[in-house]
């Protein structure tokens, strides 16, 4: 410890401790406390030495410097030692407290020889014996060394001793002892048994400073082996809100990186990696290092298994360091600590364990988290780096390596000809064997498809040589006698042209041979009916597209705005009449079973221009049979889209019973959906629609759960993958799993901001902010209601703006922040009344204004003794003044105004003045005798003003009902007190026992906890 440079005076070193004492956990706590117990020995007061000592002691406990703490306990042991009287009772049982953590840490140090931990466990033993304690903690901290050089049998012996002894005093708190308990059972491989002891810790029941953070981080591991993996995930995302940031709980960190290593989400555990980078490296407890660092190099260790060892990682010794880098310097590090353990223990232990947590292997593939996290970088020597999502894929082709090649080609084409979705990775199989060779060359048949499979490659990758490529497999499909794949081809052909952008006429063109090799298909040719009506309802589409394309350059050559006007309207209604006359003309009469599909894509198409306008009514039936079709037609993976419009069309209409039921089916169809924003927008429908329903939000999060994570692996998760984040943390919000939502909104929000909407951010923050205050975490929510204000600035309607400036002001409120919170609420009435018409929201602003003006007066002190007690008489007096004027314009601005819910804040206006006006003339009583009170003419004025608004609020409180029953209580208690000071006993007495008497003839819960207050307040009166 240091000296200060200058000498503290005693009084300083005291407020230094206090302060000290009240700072958060940490490194800078630790210096501070060190800085002032070199003063404190400096001053040659043992007292305040002894003080001093103690906060030392306790700032190393909660830090990454733990097992510094011996050195100062030892001293303060000898000050004991040396004069037991002079230490308070309660300095003698802080003394023995922290003999607890001592033995604890004596047990962690490494350089402490084994001879030196047995003494101070049996100098523990005996005086915690003389001082009456109980055996408890002493057998706890046995077994903490016995665990250490795994003595079993020392280990048995001492859990038996500790969990029978009697808890007291100095037994760890509840959550401490259930944590290490669990924890044995882990270590032992009984994961079932741990996560039972850990329940009351989990469930909230038991709770301390490091509680249940480090249970929610042991937990993790057991939970997923159990197969628990859902709550593996909740346990993260609120354990790791909970350790973040905090040095003393490094261990903990540690144990949720290597969570996300094994568990699939690898950048997620570089992200917490590199937000607690600045604690690599040595720390004073090189057991937490050991710890944090093993978490580590899981997942440095994993991150190598899948190519990324040249991946860069965080700045270590210097520099920032590429995997390989870091896991080497780490492993080294951690080496030379388990060394040391090793030899103090004299056994292999300590390095064999830390060897075999290096060595696991991931327990899941993939275990969707929720939180967005940056996607691994794709690497040629990493294929198990991309991960498929958890439900919901078909068998690869890759999964049927068994197959014998012809048997694959077989597969392939049959899945082509049903339409089905894993026949593009049927046929790349296909091409892979055949690139792969050796083998014959293909016959051309299967040239012409592998033509074919690489054109459809080359159009998904936005290839503008798709276009040749599908005429080559048309042409090589004619040689092989194959004149249906041609026309196919041919259709291909044509759409790829269309979606490329090639000239009008191009397209056209090809649009005509395709409907040309359609229509020579022989009359015998199965496939017939369907490659026509395909090629009518393609030539339909395109020529609505090109129409549209060649009306707005028309537009914009003639110096027109460009969007849909008039004669886009007239180009809607005529494809829509089109497309009518196409259904109609195949649905008078059963379309052939190969047509039936095309039949449901042309009404999917009606529906979609319908929607567009509007016209949800006609839209819904044409949706319900265009999925009808596609199942008729074998397709029931094509039915998931127009299900999945149709349950969002029907919610709008307010059916979420056939929504529901709609949205189901498509999620029952989406099996062989390989598409991920397929996948997603069923799973997102349904929970919508579950959201909408009230009652199905933990539902409605499995669902927006698997979207999130179907459009990650597509790499979508900043685009679409933000909008379904939104969708979760509604859910998880609604299915009150705070922090949940709190940490999916975080990490999805700068998505929204870079990419979204500014309605999507407003309502992500204003959502935020909320959650954040149900957290208890009032200056976090205010950032988000403020931040979300500024973005609606620029908006014409400033209701937004108004409520999010009101929220904030509630929460800066709430943060004891009364000069930040009187601005926003200024600013927010300024908006409501430039909004007009929101006389409640105006009222509300007002009265929280009038509270804010009298929250920090004192009629006793003057502040920092700049004014006299006079002056601090005036301004108090001033500030009730100005409470009043605020209350006055609340009563303006709802006395012209005739709506319930006005007369419900007329009433509570009443009560709230009655209130004030009765703490004010009390604070008045109550002022230094020096200064002048409140005659008793004035005191009795006062209190029948208040008399009166709380039996007027009571009043207008019963239009209310039940719906205002405690308010109504409320006010008539305050008339019954305010009675009683004016003399009027039996008038208040008389008052309470109507109430009870009255609310003795209601039901209901409320309605009788309310009696039995009255009646005790009745009875205390």
């Amino acid at each position: 410890m240091t000296a200060p440079m200058s000498p503290m005076s005693p009084q300083e070193i005291r407020q230094g401790l206090f302060e000290n004492a009240g700072a958060p956990h940490g490194s800078a706590r630790v210096t501070r406390a060190e800085f002032l117990s070199a003063a404190a020995e400096a001053s040659g007061e043992a007292d305040l030495f002894r003080q001093s000592l103690q906060g030392l002691v306790d700032a190393y406990e909660y830090s990454s410097e733990r097992t510094k703490m011996v050195v100062p306990f030892a001293r303060l042991l000898q000050e004991y030692d040396r004069d037991p009287s002079s230490f308070a009772a309660h300095e003698a049982r802080s003394l023995y407290w922290r003999f607890k953590w001592v033995a604890g840490g004596i047990v962690e140090s490494p350089d402490i020889p084994l001879a030196s931990v047995d003494r101070w466990l049996v100098d523990m033993e005996r005086r915690y014996r003389l001082a009456g304690y109980s055996e408890r903690a002493v057998r706890q901290a046995e077994f903490y060394l016995a665990d250490a050089t795994g003595d079993t049998d020392r280990m048995e012996r001492a859990v038996a001793g500790w969990t029978v002894a009697e808890r007291d005093e100095m037994s760890d708190c509840h959550a401490c002892e259930l944590n290490t308990q669990g924890w044995y059972r882990s270590r032992r491989g009984e994961d079932a048994d741990a996560v039972r002891i850990w329940e009351p810790v989990l469930a909230g029941g038991l709770s301390c400073m490091e509680e249940p953070h480090r249970v929610l981080a042991h937990s993790l591991l057991p939970l997923v082996r159990l197969g628990r993996a859902g709550e593996a995930r909740a346990h993260h995302l609120r354990g790791y809100r909970m350790a973040r940031g905090n040095e003393s709980l490094l261990r903990s960190i540690g144990e949720h990186i290597e969570f996300c290593a094994l568990t699939g989400n690898e950048s997620r555990g570089l992200e917490i990696l590199a937000e607690h980078a600045a604690h690599l490296g040595p720390l004073g407890d090189v057991e937490s290092q050991l710890e944090f660092t093993g978490g580590i190099l899981v997942l440095l260790r994993r991150l190598a298994e899948l190519g990324l060892a040249d991946r860069a990682t965080v700045p270590y010794q210097g520099s920032v360091r590429t995997v390989g880098e870091l896991y080497e310097l780490l492993e080294a590090d951690a080496a030379a600590i388990t060394a040391r353990f090793d030899a103090r223990n004299g056994t292999a232990l300590v390095s064999q364990r830390l060897t075999g947590r290096i060595a696991q292997q991931p327990l899941l593939d993939a275990l969707p988290l929720g939180v967005r996290s940056a996607a691994l970088p794709t690497s040629a020597g990493a294929p198990a780096a991309s991960r498929a999502p958890v439900t919901g894929a078909v068998p690869t082709a890759a999964q049927d390596g068994a197959d014998s090649f012809d048997a694959l080609v077989e597969r392939a084409r049959a899945a082509r000809a049903e339409g089905r979705p894993s026949a593009r990775a049927l046929w790349a199989e296909v091409a892979r064997r055949v690139e792969a060779g050796p083998g014959p060359a293909p016959d051309p048949a299967l040239a012409a498809d592998l033509l074919e499979h690489r054109a459809m490659t080359a159009l998904h990758a936005g290839d503008p040589g798709a276009t040749a490529v599908f005429a080559r497999a048309a042409e090589a499909q004619r040689a092989a006698g194959r004149e249906s794949r041609a026309a196919f081809a041919d259709l291909a052909a044509a759409g790829s042209a269309t979606e490329l952008g090639a000239p009008a006429e191009e397209v056209r063109a090809l649009l005509a041979a395709a409907v040309r090799s359609a229509g020579e298909l022989p009359a015998t040719d199965p496939m017939r009916p369907r490659r026509t009506a395909l090629a009518e309802l393609t030539t339909l589409r395109i020529e609505a597209f090109l129409t549209a394309n060649e009306q707005e350059t028309a537009a914009r050559e003639a110096r027109q705005a460009p969007g849909r006007d008039r004669e886009d309207q007239e180009l809607d209604a005529g494809l829509v009449t089109a497309l009518r006359g196409f259904i109609a003309a195949r649905g008078d009469t059963d379309p052939p079973h190969g047509a039936v599909d095309v039949l449901g894509q042309a009404e999917l198409d009606l529906a979609r221009a319908l929607l567009s306008a509007g016209d949800l009514r006609t839209a819904e039936p044409l949706l319900a049979s265009a999925a009808g079709h596609q199942i008729a037609g074998g397709r029931p993976w094509d039915a998931c889209q127009p299900l999945s419009m149709r349950a969002g069309v029907l919610a709008a209409m307010g059916d979420l019973a056939a929504a529901e039921a709609s949205a189901r089916a498509a999620l029952g169809h989406s099996l062989e959906l390989v598409d991920p924003q397929e996948q997603s927008s069923v799973r997102l429908t349904l929970a919508d629609v579950l959201l909408e329903r009230g009652d199905g939000a933990e539902e409605a999060a499995e669902h927006a759960l698997e979207a999130t994570h179907w459009l990650d692996q597509a790499g979508l998760a900043a685009t679409s993958g933000a909008r379904a984040r939104t969708v979760l943390a509604r859910a998880y919000a609604e299915a009150d799993r705070t922090v949940e939502a709190v940490e999916v909104l975080h990490s999805v929000l700068p998505d929204l901001v870079a990419a979204h909407g500014e309605d999507e951010v407003v309502q992500a923050r204003q959502l935020l902010g909320r959650l954040l205050q149900e957290l208890n975490d009032p200056k976090g929510a205010a950032e988000q209601f403020l931040l979300g204000a500024e973005i609606t600035k620029g908006w014409e309607d400033v209701r937004t703006q108004a409520s999010l400036a009101n929220s904030a002001a509630d929460a800066l409120s709430a943060a004891h922040l009364g000069t930040e919170a009187r601005s926003a609420y200024e600013q927010s009435l300024e908006l409501w009344r430039r909004a007009g018409g929101h006389p409640v929201a105006e009222v509300r602003v007002l009265r929280s204004l009038a509270w804010l003006a009298v929250e920090d007066v004192d009629y006793d002190e003057a502040e920092d003794g700049a004014e006299d007690d006079e002056q601090a008489l005036a301004r108090t007096t001033a500030a009730y003044a100005r409470a009043r004027a605020l209350m006055d314009e609340a009563f303006a601005v709802l006395r012209d105004v005739d709506a319930p819910q006005c007369r419900y804040e007329w009433a509570q206006t009443c009560q709230q003045v009655a209130r004030l006006l009765e703490e004010e003339l009390y604070g008045r009583e109550m002022a230094d005798d020096d200064l002048p009170g409140p005659d008793l003419q004035e005191r009795r004025a006062v209190r029948e003003r208040a008399l009166q608004l709380a039996l007027e609020a009571a009043e207008v409180f019963t239009e209310f009902g039940g719906a205002a029953l405690r308010d109504r209580f409320q006010s008539l208690v305050r008339a019954s007190w305010t009675e009683q000071e004016l003399g009027r006993a039996e008038e208040a007495e008389a008052r309470l026992t109507a109430l009870v008497a009255e609310l003795s003839q209601q039901e209901g819960a409320e309605a009788e906890e309310l009696m039995r207050q009255a009646e005790q307040i009745r009875d205390r009166m």
